[in-house]
């Protein structure tokens, strides 16, 4: 719901003003943030790996092949494509501040800031449950239906995320 009222914002405030949006979202580059927004959804098919092993109950790689990887190794590997994720769009955001788009600058700013700002924030939250259960599957000595109960809703919200980012983009990118 909460998401749901951040697009009612963005449209609200876009129908206000469709000459500030086109000449605002003309400074967006398209081609980072696509680029950023794949790395997201492929984060997306290797947490969906790591839950695979850990429904096996595989909370550690039996060897180095990657066929043979734990929930552990899976997990964190989304959580390095989760991080770079966010890193881009820090720099995405500076990138935009020195064009004169800040979250104060005019409604567009606001708009974009608040929609895109929420969600690296539940995206970092994401992260910080990677690490959380990454660290559940080393310090566990059995590792059971517990632990992977707790990968599996990890991924839930993951995967949500990733959806709510795709109509993000889909809304601030690709809409003209």
């Amino acid at each position: 719901m909460f998401f749901a009222g951040l697009f009612a914002i963005y449209f609200t405030l876009r129908s206000t003003s469709p000459e500030l949006w086109e000449m605002q979202s003309d400074k967006l580059n398209l081609t980072f943030s696509g680029i950023n927004t794949a790395i997201l959804v492929a984060s997306s098919f290797t947490c969906q790996m790591g839950v695979f092993a850990a429904e096996r109950l595989q909370a550690k790689r039996k060897s180095w092949k990657i066929s043979e990887w734990g929930m552990v190794e899976w997990f964190f590997v989304t959580y390095v494509m989760g991080a770079i994720f966010v890193i881009g769009q820090v720099y995405e955001y500076a990138l935009l501040v020195s064009e004169g788009v800040s979250l104060s600058s005019d409604s567009y700013g606001s708009a974009f800031y608040l929609t895109t700002g929420f969600h690296g924030l539940h995206v970092t939250g994401g992260l910080i449950a990677f690490l959380l259960i990454i660290g559940r599957g080393y310090a566990a000595k059995n590792f059971g239906h517990k632990e992977a109960t707790s990968a599996i809703v990890v991924s839930y919200y993951w995967h949500f995320v990733d959806v709510v980012w795709v109509g993000l983009f889909a809304v601030i990118y690709l809409l003209k």
